[in-house]
């Protein structure tokens, strides 16, 4: 392990001359342009340094390789060639970005290697690397698990594990590979976890995975959950048709990343999505008469963008955990009106903002009424006219597909054998695939639209895991029935 220098002085917090890092380090990361701490770094490399176990909060950009990079470096012994350092990251493209950056940060060290293990590329050559060593592992979560089973690597000495991006390896699926791949490591070791959310499932992840781990966030958070209220009269009286009308309207005009449409009844959500649906807005219906494989395959194309609108009802929704919803929209007022403040509270968490937009007939007016006596932040809240609501040409177009495989669990498959299969001999780049969920008898990969084509000859004409299986494309525009 290096050790530590006195400081430099500094005038500022910022300076990385006022952290403990050795002179040979200040001028590496002067020579870097890397005058400064950015916000992330000035919060966790004091931690980090003191060998505390951390759980961030840091977006792609914000600094935060240089932040463990710097960490696990001074945590290095050079002399011993083990594995010492493990960094998981999502994609192949995110663990070559974290190499570079990690041995430019190295340079002050002697004869530091550093090797990228990823899936969609030949074991022969990884496993010949690794034969003569590596300090630092940078790795996907599927191709390091095939290593360890194959033996070709241990991770008996690692000291410093980084979870970089961890909510997107949740996302991807990759949380029993994380989980077997942790279990191979000290349980002495520190634990550095960087994420751009905190869901529910990152902060178990840290509850099982770290030793009362510090959190902290460049994010600002702070402020008081927003969400407005907004109100839109449709006409005189209740039709059917200018009502589903409205809500496309609605989606013109705000262009949400993705929204809730609630109805209260089944037949409403049909008829909404499908309205939706034949006007170019991707829209499925989530309703209790779902079988739990098509609620499972509407949920997962919700959550992984590939169709953007879900159209529920209270019944069907209850229980959701949507992060990041910009926006709600009531194309029926509920009969109850607790059930209104349980819809709109759908947006606008976690700090973010959000809108709620209902709309509502002059004979339904008496239960925007009775909304708007009985709380105050809804007394507020604008009415108007959905006729002077400005809308674009078109509501935004989705920018993902999902493809069903006809594989899961049960089949043995892991995310990292659909990326590898995707990605090899010239697929389609690690950045055109989303999110991936493995259930028991089937696989959900998301897919940038413009890849979909490829993605799929990719997986029709190669194995996966010696095995061959059915592709299909879902979403609005194929489902059966329409």
């Amino acid at each position: 392990m290096s050790t530590p220098a006195e400081p430099a002085v500094s005038t500022t917090g910022t300076d990385f001359s006022t952290l403990l890092l050795p002179p040979a380090q200040l001028q590496n990361l002067t020579d870097m342009g890397y005058l400064q701490m950015t916000p992330v770094q000035a919060q966790s490399l004091p931690m980090a340094l003191q060998g505390k176990d951390l759980i961030a909060q840091a977006k792609t950009g914000s600094g935060k390789t240089a932040a463990f990079g710097i960490a696990l470096l001074e945590r290095l012994n050079p002399r011993d060639f083990g594995t010492q350092a493990l960094i998981l990251c999502p994609t192949r493209e995110l663990c070559t970005q974290v190499a570079t950056e990690v041995r430019k940060l190295a340079r002050y060290l002697p004869n530091i290697k550093v090797v990228v293990l990823c899936g969609g590329q030949p074991l022969g050559p990884q496993i010949a690397s690794l034969e003569h060593g590596a300090h630092i592992i940078v790795a996907t979560p599927g191709r390091l698990r095939d290593h360890l089973e194959k033996q070709t690597l241990s991770i008996a000495r690692v000291n410093t594990l980084v979870l970089d991006e961890a909510d997107r390896m949740l996302d991807m699926g990759f949380s029993e590979d994380i989980g077997f791949i942790i279990g191979n490591t000290p349980a002495s070791r520190q634990t550095l976890l960087f994420s751009a959310t905190f869901p529910a499932d990152i902060v178990a992840m840290s509850a099982q995975y770290q030793r009362s781990a510090e959190q902290l966030s460049v994010e600002t958070q702070h402020s008081e959950t927003t969400i407005a209220q907004q109100f839109y009269c449709v006409g005189s009286t209740d039709n059917e048709e200018r009502r589903v009308a409205a809500v496309l309207t609605l989606l013109r005009h705000f262009q949400p990343a993705a929204c809730v449409v609630f109805c209260n009844t089944r037949q409403g959500t049909v008829d909404v999505a499908r309205f939706l649906s034949q006007r170019g807005v991707p829209a499925l219906p989530l309703h209790g008469e779902l079988e739990q494989r098509e609620r499972d395959q509407v949920l997962i194309q919700f959550r992984n963008g590939s169709a953007p609108v879900l159209v529920a009802t209270d019944v069907a929704a209850r229980g959701l955990d949507i992060e990041e919803l910009p926006l709600v929209i009531n194309a029926e007022l509920p009969r109850d009106l607790d059930v209104y403040t349980h819809r709109i509270g759908r947006t606008g968490r976690a700090g973010l903002s959000g809108v709620a937009a209902s709309l509502f007939f002059e004979n339904e007016r008496f239960r925007v009424d009775a909304l708007r006596e009985r709380d105050a932040h809804t007394a507020g809240a604008p009415i108007q006219a959905i006729g002077m609501v400005k809308e674009s040409a078109r509501a935004a177009v989705t920018k993902k597909q999902t493809l069903d495989i006809g594989g899961g669990r049960k089949n043995k498959l892991r995310p990292g054998d659909i990326l590898g299969a995707l990605t090899a001999e010239n697929g389609i780049p690690a950045s055109a695939i989303g999110r991936i969920d493995i259930l028991e008898h089937a696989s959900y990969v998301a897919i940038e639209a413009e890849w979909v084509q490829k993605a799929m000859q990719q997986l029709e004409t190669r194995r996966i895991k010696a095995q061959k299986f059915k592709i299909r494309r879902l979403g609005p525009a194929h489902r059966d029935g329409d």
